[in-house]
C-alpha cells in the first residue's frame, strides 16, 4: 500500500497548494484518507469493486449519515483526481452505487424573542460595567453575537476575520468562505454599526498588532470555543433555559428572512451555499412554523360550532 500512500500525500500537498483550500478541510480530507489506507492495507488492490464496497459498508456501520456521505465524498474526490492525474485509467466510483438516503434534521433556531431577551441582557451588562477591561470584554461579546445574526456567518469565518475585510465607511464585509469563496455582506442594522464601530475604537491598538479583528484578553484572536463559552456565559445571565450554539444564529438568520418574503436564492448567496438544495432545508423549517401556526393560531379554533347532528 506504499502506492497508495503516495497518491494520498500527493492530493493532500495539491489541495493545499492547488486548490487551497483551508486548513480544517484539509485535516478532515487527512483523516478520511488515512482511515481508508488503514482499511485497504491487508487488501491487494485499492480499487477493487468488492473491497471498496466492503469499506462503503464499514463507514455506513460506524458513522452518523451525514459523516458517513462526507467521507465517502472525500474518497470521491480523491479518486476524480487519481483518474485526472493519470495514475488510474478509470474511476472504480462509477460502478458503485453509492445513493443513499439521509435522514432529514431540521437546523435548530433560536425563536426571535429568545434572541431579543439574550441581546437585552447583553447590553444590560455592558451598561453595568465598572472597569474598562470588563466594559471592553462585553462590547467584545456583543460585536460578535451582533454580527453573527446580522450576517449569519459560520462562527469559523467570524473568528477568521481580519480588519482589510471590513469596510467601515461603507460597513460591507468580505467573507472568506468554504472553499475560499469570497462573498460580500452589508450590515444594514444602525445599532449594529455603532457597536461594529464602538469595538473597534476600544481595540484599535491589538487590531492592528495581531491583524485579527476579534481579539481574547491575550491579545491573541478570539477562538470559536470562546465564542461557545460566551454564549453558555450570557444564557445564564438571561436566565435562558435553552441549548445555543453559534450556527443557531446562522439558522436563526436564515428563517427568519424566509418567513420575511426573501427570496431563497439571495439567502443561499448570503449564507454561502454553492447548492441551492442545501438552503431549501430552511424551508421545511418555516413550512413547520406555518403547521404550528394553523394549528395554534387559526381563527377557526375559537369559533365554537356545534357540529353534531
Amino acid at each position: 500500500m506504499d502506492q497508495l500512500s503516495n497518491f494520498i500525500s500527493e492530493y493532500l500537498k495539491t489541495c493545499e497548494t492547488i486548490k487551497k483550500l483551508n486548513s480544517k478541510t484539509i485535516k478532515a480530507y487527512r483523516i478520511d484518507l488515512s482511515q481508508f489506507h488503514t482499511y485497504m492495507l491487508p487488501q491487494e488492490d485499492f480499487t477493487e469493486k468488492t473491497t471498496l464496497n466492503s469499506f462503503l459498508s464499514l463507514l455506513h456501520q460506524k458513522y452518523k449519515p451525514k459523516t458517513a456521505k462526507r467521507k465517502i465524498a472525500t474518497l470521491k474526490a480523491f479518486f476524480h483526481y487519481l483518474v485526472y492525474e493519470e495514475f488510474l485509467s478509470q474511476n472504480p466510483f462509477e460502478k458503485l452505487n453509492v445513493k443513499f438516503r439521509e435522514p432529514q434534521v431540521l437546523p435548530r433556531i433560536v425563536p426571535n424573542t429568545i434572541i431579543e431577551i439574550f441581546l437585552r441582557t447583553m447590553y444590560k451588562q455592558k451598561r453595568l460595567a465598572h472597569t474598562t477591561h470588563k466594559y471592553n470584554s462585553i462590547l467584545r461579546d456583543i460585536a460578535v453575537i451582533e454580527l453573527l445574526f446580522a450576517t449569519g456567518v459560520r462562527v469559523s469565518e467570524l473568528c477568521s476575520l481580519t480588519l482589510s475585510q471590513i469596510d467601515f465607511t461603507t460597513y460591507k464585509i468580505i467573507i472568506n468562505g468554504k472553499g475560499s469563496k469570497e462573498r460580500i455582506l452589508q450590515i444594514g442594522n444602525e445599532d449594529v454599526k455603532e457597536i461594529l464601530s464602538e469595538y473597534y475604537a476600544a481595540f484599535k491598538t491589538d487590531i492592528s498588532k495581531t491583524g485579527w479583528f476579534f481579539i481574547n484578553r491575550l491579545h491573541k484572536r478570539y477562538s470559536e470555543e470562546s465564542v461557545r463559552s460566551m454564549i453558555v456565559k450570557y444564557l445564564k445571565l438571561a436566565a435562558i433555559d435553552m441549548h445555543v450554539t453559534p450556527h443557531m444564529f446562522r439558522h436563526s438568520f436564515a428563517t427568519l428572512l424566509l418567513e420575511s418574503d426573501v427570496d431563497i436564492r439571495y439567502i443561499q448567496r448570503m449564507l454561502g451555499h454553492s447548492s441551492i438544495k442545501t438552503t431549501e432545508i430552511y424551508t421545511n423549517v418555516s413550512t413547520s412554523k406555518q403547521n404550528s401556526i394553523l394549528t395554534a393560531k387559526h381563527p377557526r379554533n375559537s369559533m365554537h360550532i356545534d357540529i353534531t347532528r
